[in-house]
């Protein structure tokens, strides 16, 4: 999963420096068009992958297990961690822009909430209480990261990063 998300990881690093470099320049609104069309190009690249790691999720895991149990439970988690590529990548994307304004304390709260109020609970509560065992471990993550992505939307279109005094 993380080997797929590096290029997307890279992008996001590559929006920060653009946030930074236009909001220093005084081009606030060609910041905020750079993290959108960085955020298009991860959508783009994360969608590619999403649909490879769906069609190739078995063929993928028999090359690192003849294990049948193993491959079983790796080709499930595969599918649907993917399932969230997209809302991965531009979650990524908008989150590191807001430290490259300089605003840290928002990347903060997304992920602080995001996994400790949303994906370890639904994690706990899908695996525990519904009995859905690492499925519903599986399904927590995109779930959340979706949540957060969604989140992270909302608080950039307020747009208060574009206010933060460094």
């Amino acid at each position: 999963m993380m080997f797929f998300m590096l290029p997307a990881w890279g992008m996001s690093g590559a929006a920060a420096t653009l946030v930074g470099q236009n909001l220093g320049a005084k081009l606030v609104d060609r910041a905020e068009r750079s993290v959108f069309v960085t955020a298009k190009f991860s959508v783009a690249y994360m969608g590619i992958i999403m649909i490879i790691c769906l069609l190739a999720a078995d063929p993928m895991m028999w090359f690192f297990t003849n294990n049948a149990q193993v491959h079983d439970i790796a080709v499930e988690a595969i599918r649907i961690l993917s399932s969230g590529y997209i809302f991965y990548g531009i979650g990524m994307v908008l989150l590191n822009a807001f430290n490259g304004a300089g605003d840290t304390r928002t990347p903060t709260w997304v992920n602080l909430f995001g996994f400790w109020m949303i994906q370890i609970p639904m994690a706990f509560v899908l695996a525990k209480h519904f009995g859905w065992g690492p499925t519903g471990v599986f399904w927590a993550i995109p779930v959340a990261e979706t949540c957060m992505t969604i989140t992270t939307i909302i608080l950039f279109k307020r747009g208060g990063w574009k206010k933060v005094k460094v």
